[in-house]
């Protein structure tokens, strides 16, 4: 950087400038001359120093960081990179804590076999999932919503067992999909225009909805035409790759069921919750299930049910079910839903719509009331047995009684923020934390381009803190899973629903409940000095690769130690990796 100085000190000191030249001329011309006589050891030194020195002005100077070009161990020594080989063939669409053989090995009361069992540690693998031959790159969004490359996800099954359901087709290389469903043959349009006189999905108020069930996730894809954000989840079960189609197709999914654990969900997450025909059993064990979902519906939201017992005495025939096993099915579940304190508000020909009350007064006033849930931390959910207990209202529910609409709510001040519930998040350190990952993310988009193209569709941040990332990302063109560490700090998965975004807990020791290939961008913030003493970068880099689309990227953001060994084993993983310093110059040690 050139600074323009003043003229009259220029003159001063270029008298000075000449004296000090002449005594450093005298000075080395007289220990010259004493190196040469023989008695300087250090000439030959001196002399190999002066010709490898170059003193003459630099004019390119790199500004890029250098730090971790190279890595050095404590003895001194540079080791190679160890090298990840690819895994087997058979591995392509690996999900390890939802592998087939190993689920068969679990109870199949309550779907215990379709939940979450990871690998010991001695049974991770050690290798790189390959692609499946011929991938291709799926299609930008809006056309990956109805076409899928058939190489991507080679299961031809759901095309003749949904065929009447108009779920999906097989056409020469690619699978299509009509936007068709169990309870929606006529098309998820028709369908969500039914909800919508029902339920406020034009306006903004719902934006965040849970599909329980979800096929190859049509109602999420076309709920994002009503700027509506929907977590899917269905089991891996026969329905071989719903839940991949789902993500190929652009659409937030995870693997995942309603069984005897929580659902890895905050409380209070979602604006609406559905489920079309999704085999759950509502009015089973007590209504744990109607419970479990009451928990993570925000005061106001709403319950959708189509399907079966809905409308039974139309479909029983249909159904081949007796009239009286349908009738006290749908029996228990309205029963449930009266001592959930819900409110029903139509039943629309095959659809149902319940509501839960924006606050507790009406429901004081019950005659049976249900057995509420012990005081304890309601979002500590990871691994835990759901229980036949209602989830307490929050202590204020007048920010649900003023719910904002999308996008208002993306940048409001949450109302777990407003009303204090989160320790250490404070209005001011919120309002903070926006700017800062605006900045960042303009940064992100100089060094990658791509990033605003929509050559990104799926992307996850992998330690989502306030949600700000993805706040400053927001745009039609793409969705982000927001992931909050189990071993996080500060639980804010509720302020990342408060704000319209979806998200979920996870612990990065263990793998994620998806299918290879099925992000476009992975964001990790932190996650490396957050995982340093839990478990072994390699392992957390390995789910990475696992779960990045071929030529997908991945930003970290770190120390710059950390990141000097993290970059050491992605070259053992053929990612082509470069270190940037951070936005406010190359003196900060975060890269």
């Amino acid at each position: 950087m050139a600074i323009k100085g003043n003229s009259g000190e220029l003159k001063s000191r270029s008298s000075a400038s000449i004296f000090i030249v002449i005594g450093l001329c005298c000075f080395f011309y007289i220990l010259g001359a004493w190196q040469r006589s023989g008695f300087g050891k250090g000439d030959k030194i001196a002399s190999a120093i002066t010709k490898q020195t170059d003193c003459s002005v630099i004019s390119n100077l790199n500004y890029e960081t250098h730090h971790g070009d190279d890595v050095v161990t404590a003895d001194g020594s540079d080791k190679a990179a160890k090298e990840f080989p690819s895994c087997h063939a058979k591995y392509v669409d690996y999900t390890p804590c939802q592998d087939q053989i190993r689920a068969m090995t679990f109870p199949r009361d309550n779907m215990i076999y379709r939940e979450r069992h990871c690998p010991p540690e001695d049974e991770k693998l050690q290798c790189l999932i390959p692609a499946p031959k011929g991938y291709a790159t799926p299609f930008p969004w809006p056309q990956s919503r109805d076409y899928v490359p058939f190489a991507n996800a080679p299961y031809k099954s759901l095309t003749v067992e949904k065929a009447v359901q108009n779920w999906i087709q097989y056409e020469g290389n690619v699978f299509r999909f009509p936007g068709g469903g169990t309870q929606f043959p006529q098309g998820a349009d028709t369908y969500i225009n039914q909800l919508a006189s029902a339920i406020p999905i034009d306006n903004g108020m719902v934006r965040t909805a849970l599909d329980t069930g979800c096929g190859v996730a049509s109602l999420g894809a076309y709920l994002f035409k009503k700027n509506v954000i929907t977590m899917s989840f269905a089991p891996r079960d026969s329905h071989e790759a719903q839940v991949q189609f789902a993500l190929e197709r652009g659409v937030p999914a995870v693997i995942g069921v309603l069984g005897s654990i929580k659902m890895p969900f905050a409380t209070r997450a979602f604006d609406m919750a559905h489920c079309s025909r999704c085999l759950i059993p509502w009015g089973e064990n007590d209504g744990l299930y109607m419970m479990e979902v009451d928990r993570v519906l925000r005061p106001g939201g709403y319950w959708v049910l189509s399907g079966p017992p809905i409308n039974w005495r139309t479909y029983f025939g249909a159904w081949k079910r007796p009239k009286e096993d349908l009738e006290e099915e749908q029996r228990k579940i309205e029963e449930i839903a009266r001592l959930l304190c819900w409110e029903k508000l139509d039943e629309l020909g095959d659809i149902a719509v319940w509501k839960k009350r924006t606050n507790y007064d009406l429901c004081r006033q019950q005659d049976i009331k249900p057995n509420l849930c012990e005081p304890s931390y309601p979002d500590d959910v990871w691994y835990k047995k759901m229980e036949a207990c209602v989830t307490p209202y929050p202590k204020s529910t007048k920010s649900y009684e003023e719910w904002k609409p999308f996008p208002d709510r993306l940048n409001a001040i949450p109302p777990r923020i407003s009303s204090g519930s989160v320790p250490g998040v404070s209005v001011d350190m919120y309002q903070e934390d926006i700017q800062i990952w605006e900045k960042h993310v303009k940064s992100y988009k100089s060094i990658n381009n791509l990033i605003d193209s929509g050559r990104f569709r799926n992307i996850m941040d992998m330690n989502a803190g306030l949600g700000s990332f993805a706040a400053a990302l927001d745009s039609p063109k793409l969705w982000v899973m927001n992931v909050m560490p189990t071993i996080a700090e500060k639980d804010t998965l509720g302020v990342i629903s408060d704000r319209g975004l979806i998200g979920i807990y996870h612990d990065w020791c263990e793998a994620f409940s998806t299918y290879p290939r099925t992000y476009d961008l992975i964001h990790a913030n932190g996650i490396f000095s957050l995982y340093k003493d839990k478990c072994k970068a390699e392992d957390i880099l390995l789910e990475m690769d696992r779960i990045l689309r071929p030529e997908g990227s991945v930003i970290i953001r770190d120390n710059v130690n950390v990141l000097v060994k993290v970059k050491k084993i992605v070259g053992g993983m053929r990612w082509d990796a470069r270190m940037v310093d951070h936005e406010d110059g190359p003196l900060v040690s975060e890269k």
